[in-house]
C-alpha cells in the first residue's frame, strides 16, 4: 500500500512522518541521528534510501543514510573532504589542525536515474562534491572551486553556503548550483566547466557601495533555487533582494517581486505539475527576520510571478515571530499535491491541494531546516 512520507531535518536530528495518500493523519517517528544538527534530509527516488547531511560538532560533518526510514543508520564509507583536510583526533575531537575544512554540509542530492550510484553534496565553504560509487569515495568539483569568479564570493549570514543543487531531468550533463553569496552557476558538460547565470539579478553590495555594479557577473546573495516541472527551462529563485524567474535556464532572469510584502526570504518551492505556479515564504530582512506584519503566510503565484496572493488560513495570523529556513518549504508529487512548511520554532504545517488552507501536523519539533516528501510503496 502506498503512503506519503515527509522527512524533516532539524537542529536535533531527523523526524519521519507517514500518512496514507489522503494525508489526514500522520504518524511521527524520531528523532533519528539524534541530537545532531541535520541541515538536509531526502529520500532517494531511485532506491528509497534516506540520506542526511549530519553536522556533528565533534567529528565534523558526515553523510549518513538509512535503508529503513530511520530505524537503522550508517555513514557512507567516506564523506566529502578537501584534499589533505585534517580530521578530528578521536582522543581529542574538538582539536583541529589549521587548513581548508568542510565546516558544514548543506545539501545532499541524489543523482539522475541513469546513474544510480551518483550523489552530490553542497558544502561550506562553497564547494560541490560528487560521488559515483554510492559514497565510497568523493571528489571535489575543481572546475567550480577554481572558477575565475570565485574570488568575489563572500560568506553570507549562514556562511559560504552551497545550498541548492538542481538537476536537469532531460540532460544528465546539465546542472545548476547556487551559493550564498556567490550566485547561480550552470554546467552543460557534466561539471567540467561552469558559467555564471546571474544576468538580471541585483547584487546586495551595490546597496552599500554605489560604486559597485548593481548587476555583476556573480557574487549575488541567492537563497534558494528550484526548477519548475515540465520540459522547459524555467527556474525560480529567491534572493536577498527579490524573487526571480528564468525561462531560458538562467541566461536571463526576470524580477517577479512585485506583489510580495518583502524582497527578502529564504524558502521557496515550485508546484510539481504546473510550471506557472510557485510558492515563497517572505520574511523581513535585517536582524529580526520574522514574517511581515508578524503573520506567517505563504505566497502563491499561478501565472509565473505576474501576481501573488497570500495564503494564511490555518497559519499563525498574529505574534508570529518565527522564520522559515531555506529548504523548509516542500511538496509531494501527488495530484492534488501536498505542500509542507516548517518553521524554526518547530511547527510543521501541511496544505493538501492548492495551498489555500493549512493544518498543523506536528507542533513541537526542534528548529526545522528542510522538508522533503516522497511517495513510497
Amino acid at each position: 500500500m502506498q503512503s506519503v512520507v515527509v522527512v524533516a531535518a532539524t537542529k536535533k536530528g531527523v523526524f519521519v512522518l507517514r500518512s496514507s495518500l489522503e494525508r489526514k493523519e500522520w504518524q511521527l517517528k524520531g528523532p533519528f541521528v539524534s541530537g545532531i544538527d541535520v541541515n538536509h534530509a531526502v529520500i532517494d527516488p531511485r532506491n528509497g534510501r534516506l540520506y542526511t547531511t549530519a553536522n556533528d560538532p565533534w567529528f565534523g560533518p558526515q553523510v549518513r543514510y538509512s535503508d529503513d526510514l530511520g530505524e537503522n543508520w550508517a555513514d557512507t564509507a567516506t564523506s566529502p573532504r578537501f584534499p589533505g583536510e585534517p580530521t578530528p583526533d578521536a582522543q581529542n575531537p574538538w582539536f583541529f589542525q589549521p587548513g581548508r575544512v568542510t565546516d558544514r554540509f548543506w545539501r545532499i542530492e541524489p543523482g539522475p536515474a541513469s546513474a544510480p550510484e551518483t550523489l552530490y553534496c553542497g558544502v561550506a565553504p562553497g564547494a560541490l562534491f560528487e560521488s559515483h560509487d554510492g559514497g565510497a569515495t568523493w571528489r571535489e568539483n575543481g572546475a567550480l572551486s577554481g572558477h575565475a569568479t570565485r574570488a568575489g564570493w563572500q560568506p553570507s549570514n549562514g556562511g559560504l553556503a552551497m545550498h541548492s543543487i538542481v538537476l536537469d531531468p532531460a540532460n544528465s550533463k546539465r546542472m545548476w548550483i547556487a551559493v550564498s553569496a556567490g550566485g547561480v552557476y550552470r554546467t552543460d558538460d557534466g561539471g567540467a566547466s561552469w558559467t555564471p547565470k546571474n544576468s538580471g539579478i541585483r547584487d546586495l553590495g551595490a546597496t552599500f557601495d554605489p560604486n559597485l555594479p548593481l548587476y555583476p557577473e556573480s557574487g549575488q546573495c541567492v537563497h534558494q533555487l528550484v526548477r519548475a516541472p515540465g520540459d522547459g527551462d524555467r527556474l525560480y529563485l529567491q534572493t536577498h533582494l527579490g524573487t526571480y524567474r528564468t525561462d531560458d535556464g538562467g541566461d536571463n532572469w526576470t524580477d517577479i517581486t512585485a506583489g510580495l510584502p518583502s524582497e527578502f526570504g529564504l524558502a521557496m518551492t515550485a508546484h510539481p505539475h504546473d510550471p506557472d505556479t510557485a510558492f515563497v515564504a517572505p520574511i523581513q530582512a535585517g536582524e529580526l527576520r520574522v514574517p511581515p506584519d508578524f503573520a506567517l503566510r505563504v505566497y502563491r503565484t499561478r501565472n509565473a510571478g505576474r501576481d501573488w496572493e497570500p495564503l494564511g488560513i490555518g497559519l499563525p495570523a498574529e505574534q508570529a515571530f518565527m522564520t522559515v529556513y531555506r529548504g523548509a518549504l516542500g511538496h509531494d508529487a501527488l495530484d492534488p499535491p501536498g505542500f509542507y512548511v516548517g518553521t524554526n520554532t518547530g511547527q510543521l504545517y501541511a496544505s493538501i491541494g492548492d495551498g489555500g488552507t493549512w493544518s498543523l501536523i506536528t507542533p513541537n519539533l526542534p528548529p526545522i531546516s528542510s522538508v522533503e516528501a516522497a511517495i513510497l510503496g
